[in-house]
């Protein structure tokens, strides 16, 4: 059985590292979906099969190409031979409405797109004039300045172009979830993209016998880097579903014969709060990641019979902290910071709660920057390479992390600042709460009051005095919300983000519970 090795001697591009699994194991499976397999000699032919047919409609070195597709087999291939090829490999948010697609249209200068043929049907025709648009499925196909099906770019007798592009050129611009604005490109180099995956796929001993699943979409670094290209570096096969269920997740795991799968956001406290079953250790699983782990870790192992680790990165900087496997746990904390990087708290001492810094200590390991925003980039990037996270965060003196929440995402409420993201831990402490949102609203005084919008468990008849009793019995007075909403479900984006200025522009409802004027 073969391990993750350190990855440093690997390739440094997904290019180089799938010609040398195909190599060594070419009849190996490398993607599982529900629509079927595909093995490593499998994708590395349709890739340059694929190369071939972009090229031919003029993608080129550079060249961005905007992916608008779920998760599927061709979805990866297209994706490895836009990496051949060095041209942008621009994956996009199936869920975005016109608008904000023209943002990323306009921000990429993408002049191809590949696009779920039923997605297309929806976009205004304006957006796609002078593109060349590549369709998945053929029918449906809408319009543009050439619309091919996918299938004949996939299947084109052109021979491949050899490989393209350096390790540390630029390979994908991943758009961040633009959740408080107007989303950012972040350029990310092959090197990235590779040793992300390296990087990952040692830390938690993937094996060539491991099937790593994800529910989440390939437009975020938890599918794409952490899942396709960390099987790719152990050899192993990665797992896409096409979105995270609660009620199918078990049969999906099963189905796949998953051994690892990632979690993010309320999924994993979702699964906990599932009624226990019989089948709750019926499954090969022997590791899941994310963010959060929650207090009750070990009571998770106890039930389902493997652990779970967390980590703590972003797409701008990459993964730097991880849970150590084989290590201490230390409970509250997002892990320790590991080799490749270095992370420092932006304090007068490095002591105390700042904001989260993070630096590659090898190239390629964080994004270059925001395509086409130098003043952004600046601000986010300094001269000797730090990475500004917005995050806020302390580090303990063996280097263990702690996150206090976004820089930006705090309350102002009669004179303190109030962490948004402690206000939801405290919320989340009842047993009965399976995710909240804490937000600000206008006071009628001054500053904000605290309002937090909170999914019951299932079948629950929690009330919201009995909630605020909760919150006044456990945490700090000025910390607990004065309004409570009870609501089925937040808006997220598909990356399990809280949309929270949809909440925002919402304030104060007809549902809205008020502590002053139920006293």
């Amino acid at each position: 059985m073969e391990r993750a090795g350190d990855g440093r001697a690997a390739a440094g591009s997904i290019t180089g590292m799938l010609a040398d699994r195909t190599a060594r194991t070419p009849d190996a499976v490398f993607l599982r979906t529900a629509e079927g397999e595909l093995t490593y000699a499998q994708v590395q032919s349709l890739a340059a099969s694929t190369a071939g047919g972009l090229a031919a409609l003029g993608a080129r070195e550079g060249t961005p190409v905007v992916l608008l597709l779920r998760n599927s087999l061709d979805h990866v291939v297209v994706w490895f031979a836009l990496a051949r090829l060095g041209a942008l490999h621009v994956p996009v948010n199936t869920a975005l409405p016109g608008s904000r697609l023209r943002h990323v249209l306009a921000v990429s200068g993408a002049r191809i797109v590949v696009a779920e043929a039923d997605l297309l049907a929806q976009l205004d025709e304006s957006l796609l004039e002078g593109r060349t648009v590549i369709v998945r499925p053929s029918a449906g196909a809408g319009s543009g300045e050439h619309v091919v099906e996918l299938s004949e770019v996939m299947g084109s007798p052109v021979d491949a172009p050899p490989p393209r592009g350096g390790d540390l050129d630029p390979a994908t611009l991943m758009f961040t979830s633009g959740t408080t604005g107007p989303s950012k490109a972040c350029v990310l180099p092959h090197r990235y993209l590779a040793r992300q995956g390296q990087i990952h796929a040692q830390r938690f001993g993937y094996r060539d016998d491991d099937v790593l699943y994800c529910p989440f979409p390939l437009f975020h670094i938890d599918a794409a880097t952490l899942t396709v290209v960390a099987a790719l570096a152990a050899g192993a096969t990665a797992a896409l579903g096409a979105r995270f269920s609660a009620s199918g997740f078990w049969s999906e795991v099963r189905q796949f014969d998953a051994s690892v799968f990632n979690f993010m956001g309320a999924t994993l406290t979702i699964l906990w709060k599932q009624e226990p079953s019989a089948a709750d250790r019926q499954h090969r699983v022997r590791l899941a990641w994310g963010v959060p782990v929650p207090e009750w870790r070990d009571r998770w192992q106890q039930r389902f019979g493997f652990p779970v680790y967390q980590v703590y990165g972003l797409t701008d900087a990459g993964l730097p902290v991880y849970d150590p496997v084989g290590g201490e746990l230390r409970p509250g904390t997002c892990g320790r910071v590991i080799d490749e990087y270095d992370v420092r708290i932006d304090t007068a001492d490095g002591a105390g709660i700042g904001e989260i810094l993070v630096r590659g200590n090898e190239p390629g390991l964080t994004m270059i920057g925001y395509h086409g925003m130098p003043e952004a980039t600046a601000a986010a990037i300094d001269e000797r390479g730090w990475v500004r996270t917005g995050d806020l965060g302390s580090l303990d003196r063996d280097g263990y992390l702690v996150f206090h929440g976004r820089l930006s995402d705090s309350i102002r409420r009669r004179g303190e600042n109030i962490s948004a993201h402690e206000v939801e831990e405290l919320v989340c402490g009842h047993p009965e709460v399976v995710e909240a949102a804490a937000i600000g609203v206008p006071s009628e005084l001054t500053e904000e009051e605290v309002k937090v919008c909170v999914v019951r468990r299932a079948g629950s008849e929690l009330s919201a005095e009995a909630l605020h009793r909760y919150c006044l019995e456990h945490g700090a007075r000025f910390m607990v919300p004065r309004y409570i909403e009870f609501v089925a479900g937040l808006p997220k984006t598909p990356t399990e983000k809280v949309e929270k200025f949809r909440l925002a522009q919402a304030g104060i409802t007809d549902r809205t519970w008020d502590g002053e004027t139920s006293r």
